[in-house]
């Protein structure tokens, strides 16, 4: 599951003109990709503050206050996206940070 183009869908407010989308070469960079989202809303929040830390529930109540959230996720064997729903991207969230911190 490595390597396998990932677009990300978020909606990030009810105003339908908040919809856009990010795309990454594999799942991995996707989720870093998320990370990197709410690492950046912390940091335009906190500005006077140098080291910013934060734990899974905080990334998880971010995830879960966008409007929309999802993945396409590329599957070679159907030649086709396969999509998955926010709570996935949550769990591989999870799992992405916790290989990181190993």
């Amino acid at each position: 599951m490595a390597n396998r183009h990932t677009i990300i869908l978020m909606q990030t407010s009810p105003n339908r003109s908040t919809r856009t989308f990010m795309d990454y070469e594999s799942i991995s960079q996707a989720m870093d990709g998320i990370c990197g989202l709410y690492e950046r809303k912390l940091k335009e929040l906190n500005p006077a503050i140098r080291n910013i830390t934060y734990d899974i529930a905080d990334l998880y109540n971010f995830i879960d206050g966008l409007a929309d959230l999802s993945a396409l996720v590329y599957d070679h064997s159907i030649h086709a996206y396969y999509p998955y729903d926010r709570q996935w991207i949550k769990q591989r969230t999870f799992q992405h940070l916790k290989k990181l911190a190993h």
